[in-house]
């Protein structure tokens, strides 16, 4: 019965971050992408632009995608570091389904100011790599941004 227990558990449902304590804000400043079409500039002063990102966790599931202007800051907990990056000026909101011209009206208001947790890690060659979870956690969905190149 505890092993059942045990493996109901999602991924990232305990999940403490991924360790990395020393990525510099040199290397997350710069552009951003993922193969959604996603696409953001986090700025040398602070400042973000953010086109066509996706809600975080289980507001994923919404189907909106925010863009605008905001804030990033790159943090540090005893479980890693993470890119806090806030909306803080919306400019548009689409909806990641094709077929629907809007959010659909089961779903909730895309909001106006919004705030992406992002975990930094770093890959195979020791580059910086961004991302965060989203849907479902027991699925441990990640949403992966890359740096574009020359960035």
């Amino acid at each position: 019965m505890l092993a059942t227990a045990l493996t109901a558990c999602g991924p990232y449902q305990y999940y403490d971050g991924t360790g990395i304590h020393d990525a510099t804000a040199a290397e997350v400043v710069g552009a951003w992408e993922n193969i959604e079409g996603t696409h953001v500039v986090l700025r040398k002063d602070g400042t973000a632009l953010i086109e066509k990102l996706d809600g975080e966790g289980f507001d994923f599931d919404y189907g909106w995608r925010l863009s605008g202007t905001g804030t990033w800051r790159l943090a540090d907990a005893s479980g890693g570091q993470t890119v806090r990056l806030t909306l803080t000026t919306q400019t548009r909101v689409e909806s990641r389904s094709p077929e629907a011209s809007s959010v659909g009206e089961s779903s909730p208001q895309a909001p106006r100011i919004y705030t992406w947790f992002f975990h930094v890690d770093r890959d195979r060659h020791d580059e910086v790599r961004l991302f965060f979870f989203y849907g479902n956690p027991d699925t441990g969905n990640t949403y992966a941004m890359n740096h574009e190149t020359g960035s």
